[in-house]
């Protein structure tokens, strides 16, 4: 079983840039897809990237596509997401996910693993 713990969120301008990273651990980390997702207040959670056992990634449409690149390092059992050129609607509590599939998901249903979330705040 794999526990996720996410660091890198912060306060931030628009137009800045944060890298979040996932830490895993207690499982093969090369055998999990996994996904970040954000929560805003008020609103669902809501999928922004996902990246497969094989690399292969996907991202929320128009939102965050162009902006935010998702990576993972299997030797260092970490997943990454580089956001680009923030804005403030892109505000929310983000969380690294896994499930243990090659291939990534956009429904949080398909994701058994969580992190705690961490907060990115994009001032105007």
């Amino acid at each position: 079983q794999v526990q996720l713990v996410e660091s890198g969120g912060g306060f931030v301008q628009a137009g800045a840039s944060l890298r979040l990273s996932c830490a895993a651990s207690g499982g093969t980390f090369s055998r999990y897809a996994t996904g970040w997702f954000r929560q805003a207040p008020g609103k669902e959670r809501e999928f922004v990237a996902g990246i497969g056992m094989q690399f292969y990634s996907i991202y929320a449409s128009d939102s965050v596509k162009g902006r935010f690149t998702i990576s993972r390092d299997n030797a260092k059992n970490t997943v990454s997401l580089q956001m680009n050129s923030l804005k403030p609607e892109d505000t929310a509590v983000y969380y690294c996910a896994a499930r243990q599939a090659a291939a990534p998901k956009t429904s949080e249903y398909e994701y058994g693993y969580w992190g705690q979330g961490t907060q990115v705040t994009v001032s105007s």
